[in-house]
């Protein structure tokens, strides 16, 4: 089972990814579920006994899901790139503006020079591109130890937290 970084610890993963074609009823536990096969499969989906999650790309329209977030433990948002920015962008929305508080997962291309970066726009976990160490990238959430800019994670910028 692979493994990823969740809230600074390195975890299992134990989510399924639906595949494109399937229902449901071919899976048992949490399933990570694409936005195209929950906006068709949706009320199959709903029914499920187990956790499901949503896997968007970068450039997904936050509206098109945000009636549905409490129905998931897990948004894994998808990096093609490392120089895709879009996903940081809609992770803020998600946690700002439509107030979703379950897992934030960063997915795809994903670096360790991103990672203090992700989490601070809200992601939470991290799921690194194939090669890179885990173990070895865990250490770059805590890369800088004061930040210039306000962000999720501190929303007041350092020049009104100095003295």
């Amino acid at each position: 089972m692979p493994k990823l970084i969740k809230q600074g610890q390195l975890v299992e993963d134990h989510w399924q990814l639906a595949a494109a074609d399937e229902t449901a009823t071919g899976y048992d536990g949490p399933v990570l579920v694409p936005l195209s096969v929950w906006l068709s499969q949706r009320e199959h989906w709903l029914a499920y006994a187990h956790p499901v999650g949503l896997l968007v790309d970068g450039d997904a329209e936050p509206d098109e899901f945000a009636a549905d977030l409490p129905h998931f433990s897990l948004i894994a948002i998808h990096f093609p790139a490392f120089t895709d920015g879009r996903g940081y962008s809609l992770a803020r929305l998600l946690r700002e503006r439509h107030h979703y508080q379950g897992e934030l997962r960063a997915t795809g291309d994903i670096l360790r020079d991103q990672l203090q970066y992700l989490s601070r726009c809200g992601f939470d976990s991290f799921q690194l591109r194939e090669g890179e160490d885990p173990a070895k990238a865990l250490a770059g959430l805590a890369d800088f130890s004061e930040h210039y800019q306000s962000a999720l994670d501190q929303p007041v910028p350092l020049f009104r937290r100095r003295a």
